[in-house]
């Protein structure tokens, strides 16, 4: 059932997004991977990627993929579903650009989270990503 959330959640999920966003882009790995419960689920499955499991795992993983990339991601309009006091699902629509050496990528979908509280505050449990546009442009090789 969807309670109503106290403000201060809600307030409080949102700048879990925004630590996420600006952490990842600024390539601060360790606070990064610290917004995620031990357990986390990532999947990318539905955007070409993975599922990985337990934070070290996907922490590693995305440092490996972003390291040398420059990266802008942005995100709007999150929906919010409460289940007690303790957890909430958030569908955040989301924009990401990511420049590597090979392609430049623009895209836009959505993150579909599972939020829990935890000792340390609110923490993504969960995370999935689709993609409902992708613009790439692949570089030319500098041979």
């Amino acid at each position: 059932m969807t309670e109503m959330p106290d403000f201060a959640d809600w307030l409080a999920i949102c700048n879990v997004k925004a630590d996420y966003c600006r952490l990842l882009d600024t390539k601060q790995w360790d606070a990064w991977k610290e917004l995620f419960t031990e357990d986390c689920r990532f999947d990318t499955t539905e955007s070409g990627g993975s599922v990985v499991e337990g934070r070290e795992a996907m922490a590693g993983f995305v440092r490996q993929s972003l390291a040398r990339a420059k990266t802008a991601h942005q995100v709007h309009t999150p929906q919010m579903a409460f289940d007690g006091a303790d957890a909430a699902d958030v569908i955040w629509a989301m924009q990401d650009r990511v420049i590597k050496d090979a392609f430049d990528l623009t895209g836009f979908g959505h993150y579909h989270e599972r939020y829990v509280r935890t000792a340390q505050g609110w923490r993504i449990a969960s995370q999935r990503l689709t993609r409902l546009i992708v613009d790439v442009q692949v570089k030319a090789s500098k041979s």
